[in-house]
């Protein structure tokens, strides 16, 4: 495993970060989700990244649960808060003060540790100031509970301001988590540029775009029973904007490509986030725990620009890229 700077900080995460938003306390039984937590700890994997939403904060018990007997201080635990948890009542959600202090009270006491290495605005809120979020965060942190601030999914000029008001404030925001891949290429435009002239990294999710990109769905045939697109529990909306015969044709020409750089097409696909500097770390989840030796290989590899190239002349044009479709929800209704 290789690990990286997370933003302009002193703080290293692995390349390929352990996420259990589809999995854990829905999609698999939690025999088997300890079991994916424990191939991740056994590949190298060191950073696992959650949310309090996940499965109606489900998610955070599982993975606390399967790193209760771990160093605490050899791991790197994420969470978030935004999404509705709870009953979701009217302060059951959002990014205000009293929805912040509590989640992260909740968090901490769900994943069974006294603090989070870095704690997420897992949306932009419309609906708070956002003095009001950043002067939370700032509390949170120096009371211990977190080290560092992230966001997830936050504009260009979300994140300046964001980055103003920690600096103010005394704390560092240091991450966003948005979907980056080979399909998804939204954040190159402006938050890349804005987020290196600011030192903050990325932390992406979907590397395999929901798992198009595995090869596995065929143009003009039936998804395969058992996979994502068939499973409305785990993300068969998601996958629905890819399952189109030019994408998944596209994504059948890559297999020579990743069959010459010696990869299977999800160590491509995982591969190629790594490749741009401004990404940290790539989040990948898994059903079952043979499923981690496979992606994590892709930590440390180089695709040269030859490669990048070809991946581009079959799949680039394919690609969503325009910078609007990073967005949070206008309201926080849950």
């Amino acid at each position: 495993m290789e690990f990286r700077y997370l933003g302009n900080s002193g703080f290293k995460v692995s390349e390929i970060t352990f996420g259990n938003w589809l999995t854990h306390g829905s999609q698999v039984e939690n025999d088997v989700a300890g079991q994916c937590v424990r191939a991740a700890l056994d590949a190298g994997i060191s950073t696992f990244d959650t949310a309090d939403v996940y499965a109606n904060t489900a998610a955070e018990t599982v993975l606390g649960e399967a790193l209760k007997d771990e160093r605490r201080e050899s791991l790197e635990i994420f969470t978030k808060v935004f999404g509705p948890t709870g009953p979701k009542g009217k302060n059951d959600l959002g990014l205000s003060r009293k929805h912040i202090m509590e989640s992260i009270n909740g968090s901490l006491r769900r994943l069974q540790t006294d603090y989070v290495d870095l704690y997420q605005a897992h949306r932009y809120d419309f609906e708070t100031p956002l003095e009001e979020t950043m002067q939370a965060f700032a509390d949170i942190v120096r009371q211990g509970k977190a080290l560092y601030i992230g966001v997830s999914e936050w504009t260009a000029d979300q994140l300046r301001e964001g980055h103003r008001l920690s600096k103010e404030l005394g704390f560092q925001l240091i991450s966003n988590q948005p979907q980056y891949s080979m399909l998804w290429r939204v954040i190159e435009a402006e938050v890349v540029p804005a987020s290196e002239e600011l030192g903050v990294s990325q932390i992406v999710w979907s590397p395999m775009a929901q798992g198009v990109l595995s090869g596995k769905y065929l143009p003009g045939q039936p998804a395969p029973e058992g996979t994502r697109a068939t499973d409305e529990k785990g993300g068969a909306k998601m996958i629905q904007r890819w399952m189109r015969d030019d994408v998944l044709a596209g994504v059948q020409d890559l297999k020579p490509i990743a069959a010459e750089a010696g990869l299977t097409m999800p160590q491509l696909a995982v591969a190629w986030v790594l490749q741009n500097p401004n990404v940290a770390s790539a989040i990948v989840g898994a059903s079952r725990p043979e499923q981690i030796a496979d992606t994590v290989a892709a930590a440390g590899v180089t695709l040269d620009a030859e490669v990048l190239k070809k991946i581009d002349d079959v799949i680039g044009g394919l690609a969503e890229r325009d910078p609007a479709q990073t967005k949070s929800p206008a309201t926080r209704e849950a």
